[in-house]
């Protein structure tokens, strides 16, 4: 039962980000060549990022893959994984740029509506069929940054709206693990500490970029 529940809810964020994929593929004004190359790119950054909760894992249940690596798979990616991995890809977004390999704000242009729309369509699938009763807030604030993407997309630079609603997101879901038990993102549970690191590190980003354009 509990392997069933996994593979469901892996089967769910798999498909969210393929909607969320095809979204940014059907809206964006790129051409198709690049529109392919920015696709390729988060795919690439997501399967770093699920190698990297595995990696997580080990980290967290060292002791555990110590005595039998194999029962390290029978246990389920939790929060401390997810903070190993978001640490790692840092790291790795880092290398990269200071080798020169690829373009961090193009990623992140590609990347935020990808997450918001996959998102949405997680949360949505976990209050319906689910039946998450916790999910409709955090859903009330994707549809508001989602209506903003649409909207505002034409009154900002898509470097600077990207900031902007991850800014606005991390806000949000800061204000929500005042409300809620928990927030979530993609079932995994966001700390308060951890949400106000990303909420310093893309704020000094979106001044370092104002800075860097003036």
């Amino acid at each position: 039962m509990a392997s069933a529940q996994v593979l469901t809810s892996i089967a769910i964020i798999v498909m969210s980000f393929i909607i969320g994929l095809m979204f940014f593929y059907l809206t964006s004004p790129l051409s198709h060549v690049e529109r392919k190359q920015q696709i390729e790119e988060v795919i690439s950054l997501l399967i770093n990022f699920v190698i990297f909760i595995w990696i997580g894992k080990i980290v967290v249940r060292f002791s555990i893959f110590i005595e039998d690596p194999l029962a390290i798979l029978a246990y389920p990616s939790d929060s401390s994984a997810f903070y190993v991995a978001s640490l790692l890809i840092v790291v790795n977004i880092v290398y990269k740029m200071k080798r020169h390999q690829f373009d961090a704000e193009s990623l992140m242009r590609t990347f935020v509506p990808v997450f918001l729309v996959s998102s949405f369509v997680y949360e949505f699938i976990e209050m319906v069929w689910q039946g998450n009763v916790y999910s409709w807030l955090y859903l009330g604030l994707l549809m508001v940054l989602l209506l903003l993407f649409l909207v505002g997309s034409n009154q900002l630079s898509e470097t600077r709206m990207s900031y902007l609603l991850v800014l606005i997101w991390t806000t949000g879901q800061l204000v929500l693990t005042f409300i809620e038990p928990f927030a979530t993102v993609f079932g995994f549970i966001m700390t308060q500490w951890y949400l106000i690191g990303l909420l310093v590190l893309f704020s000094g980003l979106l001044i370092y970029n104002r800075k860097r354009v003036s």
